[in-house]
C-alpha cells in the first residue's frame, strides 16, 4: 500500500470476489435441490438429467482454461463479465425449457460456461495479496458456501409457491445484479490503483510468491507436482461432486422432506464459509462423510455428512489458487490455475453421472458410495504425495 492512501482497494476486491462467487457458483452448486421437481414434472431419469450436470463441468473447465487466458491478457473486469453474462442468459432460457436437449443447452453449456469465473476471481485476488493470500481467498470463495447456504431454501420456497419457471427467471435477475454489475468495480492488480499487493514492500523487493520462480505454463507442465496436483483435483471433484448433486435427492429417497433436503444443503453450503484448513483436510472429510452415509439414513447423519462435505469443499477448494502461487507463482498463475480447474471439473463431470448411472440400475446408492470411499483414500494418498514434492521442490529453489 502507497503512503498516498490508507484504504487498501484489495479489500474492496475480496467483497466484490465474495458476491460473485455466491451468485454464479453459489448457484450452480445448487443443482441437486432445484432438478428433482424437474424429473417429476417432465419425467426425465436422473441418469439424462445429471448429465446434464457433467456437461457443465466439461464446459465449466474448458471455460477456465479459456476464462483463464483472457483474465491473464485483459483482466478481470472482462472476463467476470463475460462469466456472468453467460449465466444470466442460461438461467432466463432454463426458464421456458421444455426438452431434454434445452436441458444440456442452457444449463449444460451456458450456465457451465460461467463456472470459469473461477479462476479470474482468486487469480486476482491472489495479485492483490503477498500475506493473508490463503485468507483472503477464503474469504472470496466463502462467497460460493453462502450462496450455497441461503439459495436452496429460497428455490424451495420459489417451488413451491409459485413453479420452476418463474424461479429461474427471479435466479436469473440475481445473478446479473451479481456478477455483471460488481464486475465493474474489479481492478487487475494493485498497480492500477498505485498501490502494492497488500504485505509487500514499495520497492517489490520480495518475488510475489515468496521465493520460487514465476513458471511459464510450459515449464509447469514439464514438472511432476503440476501432473500430480491435477489428477488429485480430478478425484476431488469425482467424490465431493457426486455427494453433492445426489445428497438431496438420496434424502428424500430415505424419506425426510424436501423442506429437510433443502436444508442438508444449506448446512453444507454454511460448512464451506469455514471450512479453511488446508487441501488434504478436506478430502479426509470427504472420506468421513462417505462412511456416515454408507452406514446411517436418518436426518442426522445427512447433517453431519453435509456439514463434514462444506468443511471439504471449502479446504479445498480456497487450497487452489493459493496452492499454484506457491509452486509456480503468478506470471501465468491464470491459465496455469484453469488447466488445475479443469481437471477438478472433468472429476466433477464424471461423479455425478456415475451416481445417476448406478443408481437407474440398482435402485439404491450405497454401491456409489463405496466407489466415492475408495476413491477418497486414494486422493487422499496423492495429496501427501504432492506435498512432499512439492515441499523438496520449494526447499531447493529458496
Amino acid at each position: 500500500m502507497t503512503s498516498k492512501s490508507r484504504f487498501f482497494y484489495g479489500y474492496v476486491i475480496v467483497i466484490i470476489s465474495f458476491m460473485v462467487m455466491m451468485v454464479i457458483l453459489g448457484l450452480q452448486t445448487s443443482f441437486g435441490i432445484f432438478f428433482k421437481p424437474i424429473i417429476e414434472t417432465l419425467g426425465w431419469s436422473r441418469t439424462a438429467t445429471y448429465g446434464a450436470f457433467s456437461l457443465s463441468q466439461i464446459v465449466g473447465g474448458i471455460s477456465c482454461i479459456v476464462i483463464g487466458g483472457l483474465n491473464d491478457r485483459f483482466g478481470p473486469r472482462v472476463s467476470v463479465t463475460l462469466c456472468g453474462i453467460l449465466s444470466v442468459l442460461g438461467y432466463f432460457l432454463m426458464s421456458q425449457m421444455q426438452a431434454v436437449w434445452q436441458l444440456y443447452l442452457y444449463y449444460g453449456i451456458l450456465i457451465g460456461a460461467g463456472i470459469g469465473v473461477f479462476v479470474p476471481i482468486l487469480s486476482t485476488v491472489a495479485k492483490w495479496f503477498f500475506h493473508r493470500r490463503s485468507m483472503m481467498s477464503g474469504i472470496a470463495f466463502a462467497g460460493t458456501g453462502f450462496g450455497m447456504l441461503i439459495f436452496p431454501p429460497l428455490i424451495n420456497w420459489l417451488f413451491s409457491a409459485y413453479d420452476w419457471h418463474l424461479t429461474f427467471v427471479v435466479l436469473a435477475l440475481i445473478t446479473l445484479a451479481g456478477s455483471i454489475l460488481s464486475a465493474l468495480f474489479l481492478k487487475r492488480d494493485p498497480s492500477k490503483v498505485g498501490q502494492v499487493a497488500y504485505g509487500q514492500s514499495n520497492a517489490g523487493t520480495k518475488n510475489i510468491n515468496a521465493g520460487n520462480k514465476s513458471y511459464t505454463l510450459r515449464e509447469a507442465m514439464l514438472t511432476r507436482q503440476f501432473w500430480l496436483f491435477c489428477i488429485a483435483l480430478l478425484g476431488y471433484g469425482f467424490c465431493f461432486f457426486a455427494m453433492d448433486v445426489h445428497i438431496a435427492p438420496y434424502a428424500t429417497d430415505v424419506g425426510i422432506s424436501s423442506a429437510g433436503s433443502a436444508t442438508v444443503l444449506s448446512i453444507l453450503g454454511g460448512a464451506t464459509i469455514v471450512g479453511q484448513i488446508g487441501f488434504l483436510v478436506g478430502i479426509i472429510c470427504i472420506v468421513a462423510a462417505t462412511f456416515i452415509l454408507i452406514v446411517f439414513n436418518q436426518l442426522g447423519a445427512f447433517y453431519l455428512s453435509a456439514i463434514l462435505l462444506g468443511l471439504a469443499f471449502g479446504n479445498c477448494s480456497t487450497q487452489e489458487s493459493p496452492i499454484v502461487a506457491w509452486l509456480f507463482g503468478l506470471a501465468s498463475h491464470g491459465i496455469i490455475l484453469g488447466i488445475c480447474a479443469f481437471s477438478f471439473t472433468i472429476g466433477a463431470a464424471i461423479g455425478p453421472l456415475v451416481f445417476g448411472y448406478i443408481f437407474d440400475m440398482t435402485g439404491k446408492y450405497q454401491y456409489a458410495f463405496w466407489i466415492t470411499a475408495v476413491l477418497a483414500i486414494a486422493t487422499v494418498i496423492l495429496t501427501v504425495s504432492v506435498k512432499q514434492i512439492a515441499s523438496e521442490t520449494t526447499s531447493s529453489t529458496i
